[in-house]
């Protein structure tokens, strides 16, 4: 028999309000706070771009900024699968994002670090489908690190909000 009840169900709300638990999308929580107030630096790079886009979808676009969001992109391609001939048919594609958010009233830095993470791609094939994989990777990993940066924002945003 399962010790998972409906009274579980029902005390669960109560718990996660008496430990502090407020929802970031919820009415009044922190997510309003922040949507339309970071302005992302403008891209430099096709990476940059689909890192800010994923930012802005996530954030807004700016409309009345208080903050700026800097950052630097790191990547590195990692030959992983080889055959017998030495070719390589799998690369990981790694990558970091250094990022700062300052106010702009003083320039001060309310939050700030680092995200990293991978992706990989099979370059089996043609050349062309080759490029298509790493080019969709490339996109795949800098939508996996912008939502990583607004994770961290929003968890912070009580803070400095």
């Amino acid at each position: 028999m399962s010790s998972f009840n409906r009274r579980s169900v029902i005390l669960m709300p109560l718990a996660l309000a008496a430990c502090g638990f407020a929802p970031v999308y919820g009415p009044g929580g922190v997510a309003e706070g922040v949507q339309g107030s970071i302005r992302v630096a403008d891209p430099k790079d096709k990476n940059g771009f689909d890192l800010v886009e994923r930012l802005e979808e996530r954030l807004g676009r700016p409309t009345a900024p208080r903050f700026d969001l800097a950052f630097t992109i790191t990547t590195d391609v990692v030959g992983v699968g080889v055959t017998p001939e030495n070719a390589i048919t799998r690369f990981h594609l790694k990558g970091r994002v250094d990022w700062s958010l300052t106010a702009r009233d003083g320039s001060t830095r309310v939050a700030g670090g680092r995200v990293d993470n991978f992706t990989a791609y099979s370059a089996t094939g043609s050349t062309v489908a080759g490029l298509a994989a790493q080019e969709d990777a490339n996109l795949r990993l800098m939508r996996i690190l912008a939502d990583q940066i607004v994770t961290r924002l929003l968890a912070s945003a009580g803070d400095w909000a």
